[in-house]
């Protein structure tokens, strides 16, 4: 089973870019799209379809700011909208596909970058988020959550971690909710179950310098349940081609998706 995530930044942009004839080509069971700003009857448009994938997708109050997107070449049992609390449902932030024992999930945080009240509204978020993942974990199915966090947890998720200690993102509190995450509620990163190298980003600022010398960081993740851990075949950051500031995330597992 392959699995790809993408915050895209957008749609409409990653589409012009090349970003469905990628995909296509990719041979993905799930792709997981985040930050659409789309709204959902935008994205029935034959313009957005992929052949030989079901598509589904969940937009906020206004369209233009968020969005998530689940591509799936299996039809899911079921599709949930919605975390039931007001920062993420309001902004259309995660939809969940149901499969045979096997919940995947696209979710997309508040980035936290744009003032004290974005910050604000990110940390609101992540505390609703871990009541949530805490109930998660208790129940007898396995979950995949394809997060764009804005947040790069540990030293090598970052370049020049030492200058970006006050940058929201890379603040202390972020870093030690995700320590909360993978630790006492035994959630797993799927990148770093099979990959320990540093310079592997999947964020870059939009400046040429910051290209150029892979100033990066790491804000997109896998979260798996952690029954899923020895089913973590390979992970990459695909760089090249990009469709967004961005990069897809890649996993594959030894799984068999089935309804």
């Amino acid at each position: 089973m392959r699995i790809i995530s993408v915050n895209v930044n957008g749609i409409h942009a990653a589409v012009q870019r090349g970003l469905l004839s990628w995909l296509q080509a990719q041979n993905a069971d799930v792709i997981c799209l985040q930050d659409t700003r789309a709204s959902a009857v935008e994205l029935d448009d034959p313009a957005y379809q992929l052949d030989g994938y079901f598509l589904y997708a969940c937009d906020g109050e206004i369209p233009e700011q968020g969005g998530v997107a689940i591509y799936s070449r299996l039809q899911p049992k079921a599709v949930i909208m919605g975390l039931g609390f007001e920062s993420a449902d309001r902004y259309g932030r995660y939809l969940q596909a149901d499969f045979d024992k096997l919940s995947i999930a696209t979710l997309l945080m508040p980035s936290g970058q744009d003032g004290d009240e974005s910050l604000n509204q990110k940390f609101k978020f992540m505390d609703d988020f871990t009541h949530y993942l805490d109930k998660q974990r208790r129940k007898r199915r396995e979950y995949i959550y394809c997060g764009s966090l804005y947040v790069a947890h540990q030293k090598l998720d970052v370049k020049n971690w030492r200058d970006c200690q006050q940058s929201p993102g890379f603040l202390a509190p972020e870093r030690a909710w995700l320590d909360e995450v993978f630790g006492n509620l035994g959630y797993v990163d799927a990148l770093r179950e099979v990959n320990r190298e540093g310079d592997l980003y999947s964020w870059w600022p939009d400046t040429e310098q910051g290209e150029m010398l892979n100033l990066g960081w790491r804000f997109d993740y896998q979260i798996l349940t952690s029954g899923l851990r020895r089913f973590v075949r390979n992970a990459r950051l695909s760089r090249q081609p990009r469709f967004s500031r961005h990069a897809p995330l890649i996993v594959d597992y030894d799984w068999m998706l089935s309804v």
